[in-house]
């Protein structure tokens, strides 16, 4: 299974893609996270791709979650050739890049897009202002209607946010993840008002009855009086 990540600028793709990781693996399943390769490339070559690189960036991206799709159970992509495009303003319907970018989120078994409730923190790549991710989201929204792919926005802070990305996830895939089932009724303990844990005062008193010998109704031996 791939589950796709997209979104704007500092809407906790990464972070997200690592937590909903951690929690699959708990499950038992091969989980592996594809990096976002087009950033990778902005640090590495401490510099935007030009226009007629990024079409290379888009496909590696791919690539690199058809390799770990091999391997894995299931592969958590942040993000896809579509961020790809849309950084480069490459929103062309002739364009390579936006129609590689259309065809591969149609392999995608989930599509998240995580919502713009977050924080707007600067990176000093792609984040130059906090006004640009309204526009970046909006961009995903057209590009995800154009490939006719279902998609699931997520909101959230924190654990919140991963437990609606997993929410998402059992709905299409029953298999790979099982919310625990809420605890219908709290354990009542022994005596009335008990506060827990394990009964409190219901303990220390079975313990004095040990201690004294106690069996009878009035603090007695159980003897004849």
């Amino acid at each position: 299974m791939k589950v796709a990540l997209l979104g704007a600028e500092s809407t906790g793709k990464t972070w997200l893609a690592q937590a909903m990781a951690e929690r699959l693996r708990v499950q038992g399943h091969r989980v592996a996270v594809v990096p976002e390769v087009l950033r990778h490339w902005c640090e590495a070559h401490g510099r935007s791709p030009q226009p007629q690189e990024h079409l290379a960036i888009g496909q590696a991206q791919e690539a690199q979650v058809d390799l770990a799709a091999a391997q894995s159970d299931i592969v958590i992509a942040d993000t896809t050739a579509l961020m790809v495009a849309i950084y480069g303003a490459l929103l062309f319907d002739d364009h390579p890049l936006y129609r590689l970018a259309l065809v591969r989120l149609r392999t995608y078994g989930l599509v998240l897009l995580t919502g713009l409730d977050l924080p707007w923190v600067a990176d000093g790549l792609h984040r130059r202002d906090a006004s640009d991710r309204a526009a970046v989201d909006a961009m995903v929204r057209q590009g995800l209607s154009r490939a006719g792919v279902d998609w699931r926005v997520v909101y959230g802070q924190g654990v919140e946010r991963c437990d609606h990305a997993l929410e998402s996830v059992a709905e299409v895939a029953p298999w790979a993840w099982a919310p625990r089932p809420a605890i219908a009724a709290r354990w009542q303990g022994a005596c009335e008002g008990c506060g827990d844990p394990g009964c409190e005062q219901g303990l220390f008193r079975r313990l004095l009855k040990v201690g004294t010998g106690d069996s009878g109704p009035n603090g007695r031996t159980g003897a004849p009086s």
